[in-house]
């Protein structure tokens, strides 16, 4: 347990126009470092806000040295902002956590024991979800089962990005290249030991997140399918033979009835509705294989996942 006594624990935080809800956050979240008693770093990664919260950041970065700042060079989105802090950060372990305090601070010490118990991902798992329209939890509900059935990296169910890695963990992180960052399916993927803490998770400190949050489940959603998984392009390939043999059938049975039979009229009205049929299939599969073609042309790019305009380590 020796190794587990003198730690650094980094928190890193993505935020975009949260000028309101930082000081909030702080004060919950220092009061749960200092009960840990340990060594501790919390990193604002942000993207070019509209309001004050880069002020506010600033403000309290004079108060408490142990808070830090990174100001993306244009907005790159949650994704990135949240990967610019994972691997910039300075300490032995890292915690990922939303500013507006729907993911309670109190539950990181439970995810630091786990990690003491030898564990290198302990990730927070939602027992329920307060404060959040039945629509949203259907999406929830259903979004990671659909992942896991088509993704070939089992990312455990009811989890955001709220959880803890290892050094060992983040320096796998660091090797990762990839443009389209699903963060919690590329933890998934790393593997290593990992294991849940359950929680509650609680309603927003605001009414409302300034992260576009349903589209942006949507579209890590797809990330997580069309990054982790080969499984839809099979799918549709057996979908295209089997449209395949109903086109065929339905041309045999015109042939017998128009060229055998010698029918005036014919239960296939004619060629027209597989023409459409099977061209509508044929632009799905495009779009399909579009979705994989657009992510090998971003990682053939090469380009920075990420520009990072100031780091302030506040020394």
């Amino acid at each position: 347990m020796e190794k587990y006594d003198d730690y650094k624990l980094s928190v890193v935080v993505p935020v975009y126009n949260e000028e309101n809800g930082i000081e909030p956050f702080l004060e919950r979240m220092e009061k749960v470092l200092s009960e840990l008693s340990c060594d501790y770093e919390i990193i604002f990664s942000m993207d070019p806000s509209t309001d004050d919260t880069y002020e506010v950041i600033k403000r309290n970065m004079k108060r408490n040295k142990n808070i830090k700042l990174i100001t993306m060079s244009r907005r790159f989105r949650q994704a990135a902002a949240t990967m610019a802090g994972v691997l910039n950060c300075e300490g032995d372990i890292c915690v990922v956590i939303d500013v507006d305090l729907q993911d309670p601070p109190e539950v990181i010490p439970e995810l630091v024991e786990k990690w003491k118990e030898g564990y290198d991902v302990v990730y927070a798992q939602r027992i329920d979800r307060q404060g959040e329209t039945r629509i949203r939890k259907l999406i929830d509900l259903t979004a990671y089962r659909v992942i896991n059935f088509l993704s070939s990296v089992d990312i455990p169910v009811d989890t955001a990005d709220f959880r803890l890695i290892n050094r060992k963990v983040i320096e796998e992180l660091r090797k990762m290249p990839e443009t389209n960052m699903f963060f919690r399916g590329m933890v998934s993927y790393i593997g290593f030991k990992q294991t849940a803490v359950r929680y509650h998770r609680e309603a927003r400190a605001e009414d409302k997140s300034k992260y576009n949050r349903l589209f942006g489940e949507f579209r890590m959603g797809f990330h997580g399918i069309f990054c982790f998984s080969s499984k839809p392009l099979e799918y549709v390939t057996f979908l295209g033979a089997f449209i395949t043999g109903i086109g065929t059938l339905l041309s045999l049975i015109w042939f017998i009835q128009k060229k055998v039979l010698k029918a005036k009229e014919t239960i296939v009205s004619g060629t027209a509705a597989l023409i459409w049929f099977i061209g509508g299939i044929q632009v799905f599969v495009s779009g399909l294989l579009g979705e994989y073609v657009t992510r090998i042309y971003d990682d053939v790019k090469g380009r920075q996942r990420f520009i990072i305009d100031e780091f302030d380590r506040n020394e």
